[in-house]
């Protein structure tokens, strides 16, 4: 899938060294319990790869359209069955940092967001993250997406008390023509 600046695509071996290295990111992975081991990555990856086969969704890397530079990823997930809104499907993106602040993370999100809605027809789109998040939250609204805080939550996965447990839950309708 192409947009302006970007070629959103399935994962390819030469993807795997840059992916680690921007999970094992601490600035990357800030917002996250922990960075991810080079195996931890290939796993995503594996995952991912996954989804596509039998959800037809899945996390596409995100290539520069100008030089083929591997910037991170976009795409949707299917929800963990401990959250408290399963099922659903979560539109999410991590960009190595050299790409923060230059609007890829929009840009391709909304790509993805469209093939939810235009492609597999999907109803709606959550995102989620860190209350902390502020960058990630900021792409949430320019994506037009909404936040209640009732349906704010602490993360099942993460101590209570842990600074990254108390999230927030965006969401996205399709947009249905009038």
């Amino acid at each position: 899938m192409r947009t302006e600046r970007l070629l959103l695509r399935r994962w390819q071996e030469a993807d795997i060294e840059p992916f680690a290295a921007m999970n094992a990111d601490p600035m990357v992975m800030e917002y996250f319990p922990a960075t991810l081991s080079p195996a931890q990555s290939s796993a995503l990856i594996e995952r991912s790869e996954r989804w596509f086969d039998d959800l037809g969704y899945g996390l596409w890397a995100i290539e520069l359209a100008a030089d083929t530079t591997f910037a991170g990823f976009t795409g949707l997930a299917p929800v963990d069955d401990v959250l408290p809104f399963a099922p659903a499907v979560e539109l999410g993106w991590r960009l190595a940092h050299a790409q923060w602040g230059r609007g890829i993370a929009t840009e391709a999100a909304s790509a993805a967001a469209r093939f939810a809605f235009d492609v597999l027809e999907l109803p709606s789109l959550i995102a989620l993250t860190a209350v902390t998040n502020v960058r990630s939250r900021r792409v949430m609204q320019r994506l037009g997406m909404r936040r209640d805080p009732v349906e704010d939550f602490i993360h099942p996965k993460l101590p209570a008390a842990h600074p990254l447990a108390r999230h927030v839950l965006y969401r996205l309708d399709a947009h249905v023509p009038s």
